[in-house]
């Protein structure tokens, strides 16, 4: 059976020739206490009508109350209402708008265009990101769109159309595309086991130095199952469905300006359980804060100078050679330069303030490995040692190819660790909250430093698990449940 249930104002309105899902008119969602009972339900209210008060108001209302995940929501509802919400840029709303026109054939010679969106799907390719975009914003199932040029294209008016009013074409795209919405978590689904929580994952089968290894993400579906949370694995492709479930664990290497900071963001105002959260990748992903952060709540790190263009030649006045010079924004030792000499570090911010107007300066450390320790919540959970790649000053050694070589790996028990390195990490972590964190710690002769803090932290299998092997997928698991369990108990 398909974990969606559709609920129409009279069952009439669900016409023959429509998909075979399960439905249930208004009446009945509302009275019949079996659909109360009902758990790991996805509820489409298809109603006449949404008004404050109406049958669909209060579906939408009820199946919220039921712990059903519910589109539309009813703080849609009373979004839409508003139509000053859809006029600003939301998410990147107005910017992906502006890039979709470009593209459209006869965008030049019109001024205004009108869309219908149905689960995010529309009739016109170019605008089909747009439309994903929209429903993501809005979920609400059906949707017409208007569109007006003044200087730029903008959205004039968004209108929720109803199921019994479809005629013709409209009727064959709601086919199509409720029949897509509906189909991948349909086939995937286990009618006879019924799960306490839905997670996604997030992740990108094609990154080169993704934070999991196949097997690790395997691991966690198959592991959650076992607790009872539906594990899925979604893709950027997956942006409009998130809101069907109650978690979300980012899988991907983050940064800001980029689709894994929009689904964690996207997930919080959902009010989904999300690691790694908003706050965390910004504070984690640039490194300028990051080092400004750590002195200001006295936490050893490397000396430490913020590089601009009209201050180069007081570096040496700061820091002895060598120098590392680091994007604001690098990982997995990408965008991280040593400089031996001052013309080095001509050559090398040349090239970096292309891209950056600040360049992060820091004392080079030897040692021939970094403490790399995981830490959730505030609780230390693993420890490894990453060794520095052959004749490399990194861990990973990449080349003008693109190739790239690794160092070894060795991972300890927690209780097998200097307890300096793990107090030292813990401290830095808790300046940047209480998510899922890996801390770099160099350990030398003058002292521990923290090098760096991580949101997204490597995970994979034979690694970072050799020590605790499946219980650290299921402590990582526990606390998405405990912090589900909190949230649900607060409703």
């Amino acid at each position: 059976m398909s974990p969606y249930l559709i609920i129409v104002e009279n069952e009439s309105d669900w016409k023959t020739m429509f998909p075979d899902l399960q439905i249930v008119s208004a009446k009945n969602y509302v009275a019949l206490p079996e659909y109360f009972a009902l758990k790991n339900t996805k509820v489409i209210n298809l109603c006449r009508n949404y008004r404050y008060l109406s049958s669909g108001y209060y579906c939408s209302l009820l199946a919220e109350a039921r712990h059903h995940k519910v589109i539309p929501t009813v703080r849609t509802l009373r979004d839409l209402s508003s139509k000053s919400i859809y006029s600003l840029d939301i998410d990147g709303l107005d910017e992906l708008l502006q890039a979709s026109f470009d593209k459209h054939p006869n965008a030049n010679n019109i001024n205004t265009l009108e869309l219908m969106i149905f689960f995010g799907y529309c009739d016109k390719p170019a605008l089909k990101k747009l439309a994903q975009q929209i429903f993501s914003t809005f979920l609400t199932p059906l949707l017409k769109v208007e569109f007006r040029r003044q200087g730029k294209w903008q959205i004039s008016s968004i209108k929720i159309l109803y199921l019994n009013n479809l005629k013709g074409e409209q009727e064959s795209l709601f086919i199509k595309a409720i029949n897509e919405y509906t189909r991948q978590r349909w086939a995937s689904s286990k009618a006879k086991q019924v799960f306490r929580y839905d997670m996604a994952i997030l992740h990108n089968p094609d990154e080169k130095f993704a934070p999991s290894n196949k097997e690790t993400l395997k691991k966690f579906v198959e592991i959650g199952k076992k607790m009872g949370i539906d594990v899925d694995l979604i893709k950027k492709k997956d942006y409009p469905r998130l809101a069907e479930y109650d978690a979300l664990f980012i899988r991907e290497t983050t940064e800001i300006d980029h689709h894994t900071y929009r689904f964690a963001k996207k997930a919080e105002s959902e009010g989904m359980v999300v690691i790694d959260d908003p706050d965390s990748i910004l504070r984690c992903t640039n490194k300028v804060y990051l080092a400004e952060l750590l002195k200001a709540n006295s936490i050893p790190c490397p000396k430490t100078f913020i590089l601009l263009k009209d201050n180069l030649h007081k570096l040496e006045d700061h820091i002895p050679y060598p120098i590392v010079i680091k994007i604001p924004d690098g990982s997995f030792s990408r965008g991280i330069f040593k400089a031996n000499n001052f013309q080095e570090v001509l050559d090398i911010t040349a090239k970096l303030f292309k891209d950056s107007e600040i360049l992060l300066a820091q004392e080079y450390l030897y040692t021939s490995y970094d403490w790399r320790i995981g830490i959730l919540n505030r609780k230390a959970i693993y420890a490894c040692q990453y060794f520095m790649s052959d004749e490399h000053w990194q861990i990973v050694k990449h080349s003008d190819s693109g190739e790239h070589s690794e160092g070894e790996s060795k991972t300890f028990s927690i209780d097998k660790v200097p307890k300096k390195v793990i107090k030292i990490a813990l401290k830095a972590a808790k300046q940047i909250g209480n998510g899922l964190y890996g801390v770099d710690v160099k350990q030398t002769e003058n002292g521990i430093f923290v090098i760096e803090v991580n949101d997204n932290p490597s995970i994979d299998d034979g690694i970072e698990n050799a020590v605790l092997k499946d219980e650290l997928y299921e402590v990582i698991l526990q606390e998405f449940i405990r912090r589900l369990d909190k949230k649900t108990k607060k409703r």
